[in-house]
């Protein structure tokens, strides 16, 4: 990414349909610079970038899109570890493959970014090529836009789906107010589990953009790493990664740190862009009933609701986010394989598996948290 131009990528990116802070050139750059997502951890990007004729990098940019290059599948949340399976059990080699994707980052939005339709056409025809010249077995974009979607459709491309649970707002002037829309069961739930929070003596204070400062997020990167250590992992982004963004995006993060007793314990951090929010990573040093969910679900909604946010969307799977009236959508993916008989079974195989797909989020929309109505 050093070697674009941030403000030609930035003007492209906000033309497009469903831009979003992930695809903004400092966030792909300081992916690499803080080998979050480098050839070491197995992210080898490939940026594609198609100029009108006679123009500058800087006013001519008429598509493009970042491809990372990978030996694994993880990171990337829209799974295909039984493609690479089948793959291997027919003595073929299914890595290297190419994704198209926000590393880490299951946020739908515009993948492709292109001034035209004529423009993106060529953009994926550029990358299939590329994916021929490099022997790749298979190229992925993933939690794309609808209109990447489109396109990749009428290049014939598979398609796959999946589902996210997103908050909408309804104009809600508070908090109760959005409670008074849930039913009665859900809506005794969430005022439980946000009792045992207050009494627990847990109060949390908001951060925004600047007001975060190097010590917060400091804190922050601790109950993050601690988070995933628990779990018996290494945290996916580096310290560095996060100082990048203080340093560069400060305006798209907001951060609420929960206090006990005086010390701080726990905190989450959304992204924002335009009137939507996103829910990204949490962390706590201390265990308290139901912290999570006020971390993660009931402070940002507030939030949300306070200043006029009319998205919440709380990333990939978990349907307990149902019960705090995050509903479910859906979210796509598009898929070329090299080779036509994988080609065709999987092609036969997403057919089934959308069927699934629909059929699930058909039940989800039955058991709606929502007052009927």
């Amino acid at each position: 990414m050093r070697n674009i131009t941030a403000s030609a990528w930035d003007s492209l990116l906000a033309s497009q349909s469903e831009p979003t802070p992930f695809m903004r050139h400092a966030y792909l750059w300081a992916m690499e610079e803080s080998a979050s997502a480098c050839p070491e951890t197995g992210w080898t990007p490939q940026v594609i970038c198609l100029y009108r004729p006679n123009a500058s990098p800087e006013t001519g940019l008429a598509a493009a899109a970042v491809l990372y290059v990978k030996p694994h599948s993880y990171g990337e949340y829209v799974f295909d570890w039984a493609w690479a399976d089948a793959y291997h059990r027919h003595g073929l080699d299914y890595y290297p493959k190419a994704v198209g994707a926000v590393p880490f980052t299951p946020v739908p939005g515009s993948r492709l970014l292109a001034d035209s339709k004529e423009s993106k056409a060529a953009l994926i025809q550029a990358m299939v090529q590329m994916a021929q010249d490099a022997k790749w077995s298979s190229v992925h974009v993933l939690f794309l836009s609808g209109d990447d979607l489109q396109a990749t459709e009428e290049a014939g491309w598979l398609e796959r789906h999946t589902v996210q649970f997103h908050w909408h707002n309804a104009q809600y002037e508070d908090f109760d107010h959005f409670l008074a829309s849930l039913n009665q069961e859900k809506r005794k739930k969430i005022r439980q589990e946000r009792r045992k929070v207050h009494e627990a003596g847990v109060t949390f204070k908001t951060l925004r953009g600047q007001e975060i400062q190097t010590q917060d997020w400091d804190f922050f990167y601790k109950c993050y790493a601690q988070t995933y250590f628990e779990h018996g992992n290494a945290p996916y982004l580096s310290r560095d990664f996060f100082q990048r963004m203080q340093d560069t995006m400060p305006e798209n993060w907001v951060l609420f740190i929960a206090d006990k007793d005086g010390q701080r314990m726990a905190c989450s951090l959304i992204a924002i862009q335009g009137d939507v929010a996103y829910g990204r990573y949490w962390g706590a040093l201390e265990r308290v009933d139901c912290l999570h969910f006020e971390a993660c679900y009931y402070q940002p909604i507030a939030w949300c609701i306070a200043n006029g946010f009319v998205r919440f969307e709380g990333g990939a799977q978990g349907e307990h986010k149902m019960a705090r009236a995050l509903l479910p959508v859906k979210a796509s993916s598009a898929h070329w394989l090299a080779h036509p008989s994988f080609a065709d079974a999987v092609e036969r195989y997403l057919e089934k598996e959308g069927r699934g797909v629909a059929a699930y989020l058909e039940n989800l929309e039955a058991r709606s948290p929502l007052k009927k109505g």
